[in-house]
């Protein structure tokens, strides 16, 4: 998956009351919502333009169905399936750039003119389905698990060995630096042109801008290394091009780390700046999720959230953020319960809430928690449907398929 949620894909790839018109026009208004304690997941928001039906996100989530890149007509099934399920927004699986960010097999690619015509299928099905749908766009660095070629190399921040990858990538230069944001703004045009409502940068999981933000994946010592500022110089030359690539009425959101949960990783206050800066150039809303594959236990997909109190485990980072900006916040991480939806809601925590392991198993949840059926999601957070998506048919849920026979 992209690491968001489909991030952990990664590790186990590699280890087998609302009232009257005054109050409606708040809650459609991200800018003047703000933190007010109003919303519940069934209001509606906009971004940029993007009315969304409820605040509910399925997170970007790798499901192994791509075929060479493009989109295949399974994937846009699992697709129409959660736009029917009345997810507000759908964050398809990261998409690479460039042939050298691609992180695992059967993953989407957005590189080429020639995916455009298999996902103007899919935004058409979706938005058929009464759904708003968006890419995500990465470059993997050093997070792959494909084989290092001459005509793919490996490239990160700093030649820093990654012992989960045992990959040692090459230090790129200042031109592929340069040759990799003018990707991102390539890929960002054929997400528009593709019929998507938005594009989302992925920042965080330790791909290749994660490395930029990290300490301990920069080394460098030019204008790309050393301070935050330097470090995120990358990221913010990503954002502009891709803006004026798209322009200023086309939805743009980022996926952020809290904080990479590594000893010299990124840290919350550095993301504090990046998130601030990101809102004063005009990023329309950001995602906060964290942790890294070597983070282990406190990696994106956390196991075993049983009760209330270990659900939504990046909320306390995704408070102190809220606090800061004035962009919507998306909030994900073990996010199993409507209670727990809609106190992050009504408290002003976030704006909305994302989740992919729960629609993995329950496509249609949104829809039943709208139909009255308030009972928690079923996903059991145990990861099985990461390795799942190794098998030839993609991820799917390991448990509820072992229920059902």
């Amino acid at each position: 998956m992209a690491f968001g949620f489909g991030d952990l894909a990664f590790l186990c790839y590699l280890q087998s009351a609302r009232g009257g018109e005054e109050a409606d026009e708040r809650l459609m208004n991200p800018k003047v919502f703000g933190g007010e304690a109003m919303a519940e997941l069934f209001d509606a928001i906009e971004i940029n333009g993007m009315t969304l039906k409820n605040r509910s996100v399925r997170s970007a989530t790798w499901a192994g169905m791509a075929e060479d890149g493009r989109c295949s007509a399974k994937l846009i099934e699992l697709l129409e399936e959660l736009a029917r399920g009345d997810v507000g927004l759908i964050i398809t699986g990261f998409a690479y750039v460039l042939p050298n960010g691609q992180a695992l097999t059967r993953q989407l690619g957005i590189h080429d003119d020639a995916v455009i015509p298999n996902l103007l299928q899919l935004t058409e099905r979706v938005h058929a389905a009464n759904g708003k749908i968006a890419m995500q766009i990465v470059h993997a660095g050093v997070q792959t698990v494909l084989r290092t070629r001459k005509d793919r190399p490996v490239w990160g921040p700093s030649a820093v060995y990654d012992k989960t990858y045992q990959k040692m990538p090459k230090a790129m230069t200042q031109r592929e630096i340069k040759e990799t944001v003018h990707a991102f703004a390539r890929a960002a045009d054929r997400v528009k042109r593709a019929g998507f409502d938005a594009v989302q940068l992925h920042g965080a999981h330790g791909f290749l801008v994660s490395q930029f933000l990290s300490p301990l994946r920069n080394r460098r010592t030019d204008k790309y290394g050393g301070t935050v500022e330097n470090r995120a110089r990358f990221l913010f030359e990503i954002y502009r091009a891709v803006r004026k690539t798209v322009g200023r009425d086309f939805p743009v959101l980022i996926k952020l780390n809290a904080k990479d949960f590594v000893r010299g990783g990124l840290n919350q206050r550095d993301t504090l700046f990046v998130a601030k800066r990101l809102e004063e150039l005009g990023i329309d809303a950001i995602e906060m999720s964290g942790g890294i594959p070597a983070a282990g236990d406190l990696g994106p997909a956390r196991r075993k959230i049983r009760k209330a109190k270990e659900e939504a485990y990046f909320l306390p980072f995704a408070k102190k953020i809220k606090k800061q900006v004035s962009v919507p916040i998306i909030l994900v991480g073990g996010i199993r319960s409507l209670k727990t939806v809609n106190h992050i809601l009504k408290t002003g925590a976030a704006d909305l809430v994302s989740m992919s392991r729960p629609l993995i198993r329950e496509p249609g949840l949104v829809r039943r928690w709208k139909e009255g059926d308030r009972k928690k999601a079923k996903c059991i957070s145990c990861n099985q449907c990461f390795q799942a998506g190794r098998s030839p048919e993609g991820i799917y849920c390991v448990v509820e398929r072992l229920t059902a026979s």
